[in-house]
């Protein structure tokens, strides 16, 4: 009977220990989940399509589209506009809302205010550790002019790829050599809808493999700065992580443009 009780001790004790290794894998996940998704939207904001193929320009005036479209300077996130973010992140069946404000007539590293983490208000080291990852500076990349394609063309829509030049990546940034990018046209307005990018095969994001990496970014037109601004971002990660199958979320809503 001891001998009995003292196994089933044993078996207690072994689900406990292996419950908290379980707890801790998950916060080691959600944690390094919220590294890589840092260095991967610093990563995204180096996407350019600058470069042009004399295949697409001839596509865009045949359509009465400004070449313009393809600048990276008309699709990047404006530095002299006020904004709102919200940013939800799913990592590890955890659920986490970030809420912040941009104003760049603020000092320099005053000019992003976090409002609140997942509905409390953020601690100092939280608040350095998000501007720090918001005011990091990437290394511009250039598109691959051999690469461009025109992917669809109808009524409706006009669909551009390309894919990065090799030799302008960073070694951080070696991922985005293996993606190819969309840039969705409308033919009704003449406007860019969305530009997407997707991994051609398995790439690795510094510790992270990803088999699935899908990045969605809605732009809407504005007259004012007559450039485009960013109003969605949808980031959609699966990979691989300590051996465990991962899947990372992430939406980034703007808002609320104001010029300063």
């Amino acid at each position: 009977m001891r001998k009995t009780k003292a196994i089933k001790s044993s078996g207690l004790a072994l689900q406990t220990i292996r419950a908290t290794n379980n707890e801790k894998a998950k916060f080691k996940l959600a944690f390094s989940m919220k590294i890589l998704l840092a260095s991967f939207l610093l990563a995204i904001a180096t996407l350019t399509a600058s470069a042009q193929k004399s295949v697409v320009l001839d596509a865009l005036s045949k359509h009465g589209i400004d070449a313009a479209i393809l600048n990276a300077d008309n699709i990047k996130r404006p530095d002299d506009y006020a904004f709102e973010l919200k940013r939800t992140t799913i990592a590890a069946g955890k659920e986490g809302v970030t809420i912040a404000k941009f104003d760049p007539s603020n000092p320099a590293e005053e000019r992003w205010t976090v409002v609140s983490i997942d509905g409390k208000s953020p601690s100092r080291s939280e608040i350095n550790t998000f501007r720090k990852n918001q005011d990091k500076e990437s290394t511009s990349t250039q598109p691959d002019e051999t690469s461009y394609k025109i992917e669809k063309e109808t009524p409706e829509q006009l669909i551009i790829s390309y894919k990065i030049d090799p030799s302008s990546v960073s070694k951080d940034n070696a991922f985005l050599k293996d993606c190819r990018n969309y840039l969705t046209i409308n033919l009704k307005s003449k406007k860019l809808e969305q530009a997407q990018s997707i991994n051609e095969k398995p790439v690795k994001i510094k510790i992270l493999k990803a088999e699935k990496l899908n990045l969605v970014i809605k732009y809407s037109w504005n007259d004012q700065a007559k450039q485009y601004f960013p109003v969605n971002e949808s980031l959609n990660i699966d990979a691989k992580f300590l051996g465990q199958a991962a899947n990372v979320q992430t939406i980034s809503e703007y808002s609320n443009y104001a010029k300063k």
